[in-house]
């Protein structure tokens, strides 16, 4: 076995977010000296489980092995089979990570450092589009570059974060949100001290958020933020006052049209 490899391949699966755990795994993998194998990890994120099947292979040229790619499943909790996607292994940095696998499958877009086939750099958002699958059978990666529009601090600077005014915070904040995270926030005004879930949604450039039950909310900077089953039910009662005040109307006017008409009649 080549110790050198085996480091590299450690350092490699540590980077992309799967730890130490596979350790003895791999060792085992390695000194079996098969062109391929796999090598199988499941996470917890809450109530979700995403299982990663990972695709190492040996070299036609040496004996070393690389770490290829990884599939990764979700099973959203109390429901059956969830997406899948396999996510290629390439420079280091630009690799989607375990926890970024997760967020993406999961419907959130993570911001990555990319490179195009010429080798310039630049930076966008990932997000998978699940309405289109590709012939591999993985779900067409959308891109949202920098000229897509969606700038990602002036959107939290609209919204009444508390955290935001400390640098620290809102630095915390800023790469939690990039890696796909929902990150907690305390809003200020008349939402004082409202505990909330944002994440960000760079294809519609904006800032979703969601109360403490994940249920979504809508608001705006000069009021507080409610949910959508509270904006519904608001929207409801507005439309049955709205039916009374048009019904008494009604009321009046055929009142005062019948004491104009019996007046007449005299």
């Amino acid at each position: 076995m080549n110790q050198r490899n085996l480091d590299y391949l450690q350092n490699q699966l540590k980077y992309t977010g799967f730890g130490e755990n596979l350790t003895d795994q791999l060792k085992e993998n390695l000194a079996k000296e098969n062109s391929r194998f796999v090598l199988v990890h499941k996470a917890q994120y809450g109530k979700d489980e995403l299982t990663a099947a990972l695709q190492f292979s040996r070299s036609m040229q040496s004996e070393l092995y690389f770490f290829n790619s990884y599939k990764a499943s979700l099973a959203k909790s109390g429901q059956g089979g969830g997406p899948s996607q396999r996510f290629y292994i390439g420079k280091e940095g630009s690799n989607i990570t375990l926890k970024e696998a997760y967020n993406l499958l999961d419907g959130r877009s993570v911001h990555k450092d990319m490179t195009t086939r010429q080798g310039r750099l630049y930076q966008a958002w990932l997000q998978l589009d699940f309405k289109n699958t590709l012939p591999n059978g993985n779900f067409k990666m959308l891109q949202f570059g920098r000229n897509y529009g969606f700038d990602l601090f002036e959107s939290l600077k609209k919204l009444p974060i508390q955290e935001i005014h400390v640098q620290a915070d809102r630095v915390k904040i800023l790469d939690s949100l990039k890696k796909g995270n929902r990150q907690q926030v305390t809003l200020s005004g008349p939402s004082d001290g409202q505990k909330v879930f944002i994440e960000a949604n760079p294809q519609f450039k904006a800032i979703i958020l969601y109360d403490s039950s994940y249920h979504r909310m809508r608001q705006s900077p000069q009021a507080p933020a409610v949910s959508e089953e509270r904006s519904q039910a608001v929207k409801q009662d507005d439309k049955t006052q709205k039916n009374s005040a048009d019904r008494t109307q009604r009321y009046e006017q055929n009142e005062t049209k019948s004491t104009k008409a019996k007046g007449l009649s005299r």
